[in-house]
């Protein structure tokens, strides 16, 4: 009998129509917006997400900067909603990135942006949300309901969107281009494989994922999915910061994942794989030739700012597999968390064995009434996401 793809692979699969759905009506979204823009020629902007939504902003300030001409910074929402200070915004684009639109941090940022005299938008998923009214303008991300908690359509359209709107900003006829294109490099990464990448990692022992500019977000964000839907501790850094600190840490047999950009960055990057490799770590390399040892297949978008995105797509697992269970954890823990990795978590006390069967999706609100202790992870299956 066959099983049902999971939620998550479900939305990862809907994932090319979504973005042509949000593409087709980016221009009658943006048309007053970049009016506005062009009117009030802000010096600077501010972008401001957390988690995944954080991750796509990250992409955005490098989009900001290298197509856009503007310096970009990242809020710091507890300024405001902790210390109770308002930084001056005054001649600011203020940017919000929310799937829910509902983070109360995120609202009151917004809002005390526009009163602050930024001309502020909001890229959220539900354009009746707080914080699509916080905003003076909504730009829809589109995406439909994403079933799944650790989102991923969310995430791609939010990137989308966000280079959409650098599109329109910057007149860049050559990125709208390869935006239209996107959706069906998108379809194709679908059949991607990157499961000789996931067959190396084993649970307790850290993941690397490395990259350098708008491809440092996706590093983030694969980062994040690694951890919250298969266990595995995975860090993202830049390449460059890679260099010095961190590097230090990487033994012999460490498995690296590294998002080559075929842009001006590839070079250093290609020095680093070299230097990793000689370490004695294991670097798989998404964005090489076919021929490079390691190398993971990787659509070309036309647009080395578009590339990036299609990382969040490949099959990461090929077939159900189990992760052996770490230690006791010390941080909030949930009763299960959807995809095709599962990880499940319950109260020490209600343990039976180390194995664990399919659970049921559990929703955001849900994963945040668990308490803090008393909880130990649970052995899970893995499959392909």
């Amino acid at each position: 009998m066959t099983s049902q793809p999971s939620w998550m692979r479900q939305d990862i699969d809907a994932i090319p129509d979504a973005c042509a759905r949000l593409l087709a009506a980016t221009p009658d979204a943006s048309t007053g917006l970049a009016a506005t823009l062009h009117a009030t020629a802000p010096r600077f902007a501010i972008v401001c997400g957390r988690g995944s939504s954080g991750h796509a902003g990250t992409y955005l300030r490098y989009l900001l900067g290298l197509r856009g001409g503007l310096v970009a910074a990242e809020a710091s929402p507890s300024i405001l909603t902790v210390h109770r200070a308002t930084p001056a915004m005054t001649g600011a684009l203020f940017i919000l990135l929310s799937q829910s639109g509902r983070s109360p941090d995120l609202v009151a940022t917004a809002e005390a942006a526009r009163a602050a005299g930024a001309t502020t938008v909001a890229i959220v998923n539900d354009a009746a949300s707080p914080a699509a009214r916080a905003c003076a303008h909504v730009l829809p991300i589109l995406a439909g309901p994403e079933r799944a908690v650790a989102a991923t359509k969310t995430v791609v359209n939010t990137l989308v969107a966000g280079a959409a709107l650098v599109a329109t900003m910057a007149d860049d006829a050559a990125l709208r281009a390869s935006l239209n294109r996107l959706p069906a490099c998108l379809a194709g990464a679908l059949a991607l494989d990157w499961s000789v990448w996931t067959d190396t990692l084993r649970a307790g022992a850290p993941a690397y994922v490395l990259a350098r500019g708008p491809a440092l977000a996706i590093a983030q964000e694969i980062a994040l999915k690694l951890a919250e839907c298969a266990g595995i501790p995975a860090l993202a850094y830049s390449t460059a910061e890679f260099r010095h600190g961190p590097r230090a840490a990487l033994a012999a047999g460490a498995t690296v994942l590294v998002l080559r950009s075929r842009d001006a960055s590839a070079g250093d990057t290609d020095a680093l794989i070299a230097e990793l490799r000689a370490q004695d770590a294991r670097v798989f390399v998404a964005g090489a030739t076919p021929a490079d040892i390691d190398a993971l297949p990787m659509p070309d978008t036309g647009d080395p700012l578009l590339d990036p995105v299609a990382a969040l797509i490949p099959r990461l697992w090929r077939h159900r597999g189990r992760i052996a269970a770490p230690g006791p954890r010390s941080r909030c823990a949930t009763g299960a968390v959807e995809g095709d990795a599962h990880v499940v978590r319950r109260p020490v006390e209600d343990m039976r064995s180390s194995s664990c069967r399919r659970h049921s999706v559990v929703s955001r609100a849900q994963r945040r009434c668990a308490t803090p202790t008393g909880f130990r992870r649970v052995s899970c299956d893995v499959s392909s996401w």
